[in-house]
């Protein structure tokens, strides 16, 4: 493939990345669908900056990547402003307050059906579905940090609604895998499943329901949802089929802005979001523990690279399941979990040649990996780093009548049992495995990315923060890399881990299962800052696409001067 790289490790893990990377240095824009990364460059190129055109991508991602984004939906938000200001914008969905820690009917204690509940009420469906975050805080974000308005914004998303796009044989594949749950409510159907069927690969995909709501929203602005008749038509329809959303939840949303967490990694300073975000606060604790290693003499690809990253998960996964929820009702020891002395603790407890169980036994969690990330950076040194969802593949599948809009369901967040420090709570919000991260080096841009893929987010963000920093990858090569993942049973690995590496680690007592995917379509932009020239990369898991603009105007005082005829 052109412009294509092989890499081979001190393991022999061979893998040759499918994409190419794209720099510029007026702008980067990457997300995971073409028509995404296009509409956010539209932006820049209207003088917008990169506030502008993340917004204007997931408004679009909303349309031509509508199973893992929408206005309905959640996030984090991690924002650099040219001047060096991080902004952690806490968007996430919240219970309704009718909502009770009794809500659901488990179907299980242990794992694997933990979380699962009967009639899947908190995964498909009116009773999954929380108060949205997204659109409140994509309107929040242009008017307070972008350049543009929010109708501006939104035309290429209207565009793409009304006129149509051509499904990609991605969207498809996720059609026909919710097809059953999609088939029960007509409205979902009538766009997703048109004469009974999923659509095939370049098929137009119009969705003019959806357009009206997103043409009223830019002329409304986000109240129509949150109050008005948007707002009114989506709680009549959920009361209709026994939902307990109700039109006070939705006025009572608020956005809510965090403190950011930083902390050092080899001379690199690392920002994450902060609680109810547990991603930063594990993927700081793990740094802690990785750097009383020599990473890069372990090597990429190794049994021993592979084995302590597997530790280490199980580590973070034990304290996020013992110690993270809400802030406002659970108290984590944050500080504590990221600090030094912690991870010299836990670092003494890792027998480098058995794997072993660590922490305290709290059933492992389960996000779904059905996401979307987009990364951008201007010209002027801004960076906006956000992971939004409707949680699952296509949220509740519910789309209500008329509006065009797919519901959430990120109550299947909540840990379906009472008295755990994640269960149902009116008004809580969910904790979430999501890891939106900012790097900068000497006060200077370094490294932006992120992904989607629910509890396996921040491992695999770590994982190519390490490939870049420990071993020496591009960012093409560190987001396309094979990964693995483990919270405490198998340990996944991706088909690019080699037999005998596998073989070795099965003899140190871990259970190896081959995946097709760890998490999702990663992607990020890497600076440098001696030229000025940002690289986006987008990984083999999604459609991502990076596009970068280059160029600028034209010198100053130039005049055409009419030819001198003799």
């Amino acid at each position: 493939m052109p412009g294509s790289s092989a890499w081979r490790t001190r393991a022999h893990t061979h893998f040759t990345t499918e994409k190419t990377s794209a720099s510029g240095t007026r702008g980067v824009v990457v997300t995971n669908h073409p028509l995404g990364s296009a509409a956010g460059a539209e932006m820049l190129a209207l003088g917008g900056n990169a506030i502008d055109a993340a917004v204007a991508a997931l408004f679009a991602l909303n349309v031509v990547e509508p199973m893992m984004v929408g206005l309905f939906g959640a996030g984090w938000t991690n924002i650099r402003l040219a001047d060096g200001r991080a902004i952690i914008l806490d968007n996430y969905a919240t219970a309704p307050q009718a909502a009770t820690p009794d809500l659901y009917r488990p179907i299980a204690d242990t794992w694997p059906n933990y979380m699962e509940t009967d009639g899947r009420e908190n995964t498909v469906g009116y009773r999954a579905v929380g108060a949205p975050g997204t659109l409140k805080a994509w309107c929040e974000l242009v008017a307070q940090w972008g350049k543009l308005d929010l109708e501006t914004v939104l035309q290429p998303a209207i565009r793409h609604a009304k006129r149509g796009f051509q499904a990609s044989g991605y969207l498809c594949e996720l059609i026909a895998t919710a097809q059953a749950d999609l088939a029960r409510f007509p409205a979902s159907a009538s766009v997703f499943l048109p004469e009974g069927q999923p659509p095939r690969p370049g098929d137009l995909i119009v969705q003019a329901d959806l357009a009206e709501s997103l043409t009223a929203i830019a002329q409304a602005g986000p109240e129509l949802l949150y109050g008005g008749a948007l707002g009114q038509t989506i709680i009549d329809d959920m009361q209709r089929n026994g939902g307990i959303l109700s039109m006070d939840d939705l006025r009572a949303y608020a956005t809510l802005r965090r403190d950011p967490l930083t902390a050092s990694y080899r001379g690199y300073d690392v920002t994450v979001p902060a609680p109810p975000c547990a991603g930063g606060v594990h993927l700081l604790q793990i740094l802690r523990i990785l750097e009383g290693y020599n990473v890069a003499e372990l090597g990429y690809g190794t049994a021993d690279m592979i084995h302590l990253l597997a530790e280490c998960f199980k580590i973070a996964f034990a304290d996020r399941a013992a110690y993270l929820g809400d802030p406002a009702q659970v108290t984590a020891p944050i500080e504590w979990l990221i600090s030094a002395d912690y991870a010299d603790e836990r670092r003494r407890q890792i027998d480098m040649q058995h794997g072993q169980a660590h922490g305290s036994g709290t059933p492992p969690s389960t996000e779904s990996s059905n996401t979307t990330h987009v990364t951008v950076a201007d010209g002027d040194g801004n960076i906006a780093c956000m992971t939004q969802t409707i949680n699952s593949g296509f949220g509740s599948k519910v789309m209500v009548p008329g509006t065009g809009i797919l519901l959430n369901n990120t109550m299947a967040l909540f840990d379906p049992h009472p008295g755990q420090p994640n269960s149902v709570q009116g008004g809580r919000r969910m904790t979430s495995s999501m890891c939106p991260t900012i790097i900068t080096r000497h006060g200077q841009p370094f490294l932006a990315l992120g992904t989607p893929g629910g509890v396996r987010i921040f491992p695999s963000v770590l994982q190519a923060i390490t490939n870049v920093i420990d071993h020496g990858m591009s960012l093409q090569a560190a987001v396309e890399a094979p990964r693995v993942w483990t919270q405490g049973q198998e340990l996944e690995v991706e088909a690019g881990i080699p037999q005998a590496v596998r073989t070795t680690l099965a003899e140190r007592g871990h259970r190896v299962v081959e995946v097709n995917t760890v998490a999702g379509g990663m992607n990020g932009v890497l600076f440098d800052v001696e030229t000025a020239v940002m690289t986006g990369a987008a990984c083999w898991r999604a459609d991502g696409t990076p596009i970068a603009l280059a160029g600028g105007p034209a010198r100053p005082g130039i005049r055409f001067r009419p030819a001198v005829v003799d």
